[in-house]
C-alpha cells in the first residue's frame, strides 16, 4: 500500500474513531507500519486540514488524533443547530437515547452490545443536543465513559423526573427493552417534530 492510501486509510480510521480517536500504537497495530512512516502520514494529514478549503482539522490531545470542525465555522454550526430540521431526532439517535434512558450509568461498548452496530454518531448527536452527558467512569480496563440522561433530556419529553418513563414489562429482554423505550420516544418524538414544523 503506498503513502496516499494509508494517509486515506488512517483518515478513515480517525473518523470512524469518534470523539474518542486514536494515538499512534493503535494506528501502527492496525496498519503494520513504523513509527516514523506515522508521523510523516500525520503530517501530511494536518498540511491537508490547515488548507483555507476544508471544513475538518486534525486535533491531537493526550496522545490521541480526533477529527474536529474548524472553530471559525462554529457559527454556521449553531444556525444549523437552531434550525427546525435539525431539533428532529434520527431513529439511531432516538434507539440509543431509548437504551442510555433504560440502562443507565452505561458505556458506549455497552450500548452498541445492545444495539448490535456502532453507535459513535447517535451518542455524539445526544451529547451535542444535551440529551445525555457523562456520568463518571466505570472501573476496570481503560476506565470507560459511563452515559445518562440529563435534565434537558426530562424537559424534551415533558418528565419531571426519570422515574416517569413508562415501566417495562417484568421479565423483559435487553431487545425487548429496546423496543418498548423506542414505540415511547419515537410517540413523543414525533409529536414533538411535528411541533417544531408549525
Amino acid at each position: 500500500m503506498n503513502q496516499v492510501n494509508f494517509k486515506a486509510v488512517v483518515e478513515g480510521l480517525l473518523f470512524a474513531a469518534g470523539d474518542e480517536g486514536l494515538n499512534k500504537r493503535q494506528i501502527k497495530t492496525v496498519l503494520e507500519i513504523d513509527n516514523d512512516t506515522i508521523d510523516h502520514i500525520m503530517e501530511e494529514l494536518n498540511y491537508d486540514y490547515e488548507r483555507g478549503d476544508r471544513g475538518i482539522m486534525l486535533v491531537e490531545a493526550k496522545g490521541n488524533f480526533h477529527l474536529a470542525t474548524k472553530p471559525e465555522h462554529t457559527s454556521y454550526f449553531q444556525k444549523m443547530m437552531e434550525s427546525p430540521q435539525a431539533s428532529k431526532l434520527s431513529q439511531a439517535a432516538l434507539e440509543t437515547l431509548a437504551i442510555i434512558a433504560y440502562n443507565q450509568p452505561i458505556t458506549r461498548t455497552e450500548i452498541e452490545d445492545i444495539r448490535g452496530v456502532k453507535s459513535d454518531r447517535p451518542v455524539q448527536t445526544l451529547l451535542s443536543r444535551a440529551l445525555i452527558e457523562e456520568v463518571g467512569r466505570k472501573e476496570g480496563v481503560g476506565r470507560p465513559v459511563m452515559f445518562g440522561t440529563s435534565v434537558d433530556f426530562l424537559t424534551y419529553f415533558g418528565l419531571r423526573s426519570i422515574d416517569e418513563l413508562p415501566p417495562l414489562p417484568e421479565d423483559i429482554t435487553a431487545s425487548d427493552v429496546t423496543e418498548e423505550a423506542d414505540l415511547f420516544f419515537n410517540q413523543v418524538g414525533q409529536e414533538l417534530n411535528n411541533k417544531d414544523t408549525k
